[in-house]
């Protein structure tokens, strides 16, 4: 448990000590484009994932990478824990959008890096309003070759555990003619929410094949997208759901 208590603190340590320094070199290089811009600040997400492999032993795997289309999309993920943010932002082939809460925004330094990336932020207390928000801003960034990033969840959820699946996501897929594309992870494992410790492990990132919404309404093509997410949880962490079958 030592040992574990002690890789878990010079991983956080790593974090602290790097993301002052960058984020405040990521505020300072606003001047410079967007896609350009992006790239130097996800170089940070990259690198926390590679210490945490290297300090803490969390190793990854992708299951399914040749299922990420060519053209745009909105990825719908299983949300465990803040590794998957960082792996998300740091090694998809195409500059992500993430739709967050504007509240992020006010953080010093990481937050004020986040709101210089063109993403998009909401005031979920105004869910009418945010939505079409969402939905004319989203239409511009993918027209720019971005894609769409939603957790449907909304919020993490314990390792063996289902939150209410949103349409959010498929809603805007739906508004905007384009595919979803599921994704089940296990990274709770390693990095449980809230959680100080970090324990070493494979964390699995299974990306699904992309559902057409053409002939569906949002709540039908989400309830495709839980079912699946929520079937190869099973099947990627069957020991984490083995007391189903008992």
């Amino acid at each position: 448990m030592f040992f574990l208590w002690l890789r878990s603190f010079l991983y956080g340590l790593v974090q602290v000590i790097t993301v002052v320094p960058y984020g405040l070199f990521c505020v300072a290089i606003f001047p410079l484009p967007r896609k350009l811009r992006y790239r130097i600040t996800v170089a940070w997400p990259r690198m926390i994932i590679v210490m945490g492999r290297l300090i803490c032993g969390m190793r990854y795997q992708f299951v399914g990478w040749e299922n990420l289309p060519d053209g745009p999309c909105v990825l719908l993920p299983k949300h465990q824990s803040a590794w998957e943010t960082l792996l998300f932002a740091g090694y998809m082939p195409r500059e992500l959008c993430f739709v967050y809460k504007r509240e992020l925004n006010w953080l010093p330094l990481f937050g004020w890096a986040l709101a210089r990336l063109d993403m998009i932020s909401i005031d979920r207390s105004k869910r009418a309003e945010a939505f079409e928000q969402v939905a004319t801003q989203g239409a511009r960034k993918m027209a720019e070759g971005r894609w769409m990033i939603m957790f449907p969840e909304g919020t993490r959820t314990a390792v063996g555990k289902k939150g209410q699946y949103k349409s959010g996501g498929t809603r805007l897929a739906k508004r905007m003619n384009v595919p979803v594309v599921p994704i089940a992870l296990n990274a709770g494992e390693c990095w449980p929410r809230n959680s100080f410790i970090k324990r070493p492990g494979l964390i699995t990132v299974s990306i699904g094949k992309p559902i057409s919404p053409d002939g569906q309404s949002p709540e039908a093509l989400m309830a495709k997208v839980e079912s699946w997410i929520e079937a190869e949880m099973r099947r990627i962490s069957p020991h984490v759901y083995a007391q189903e079958n008992t």
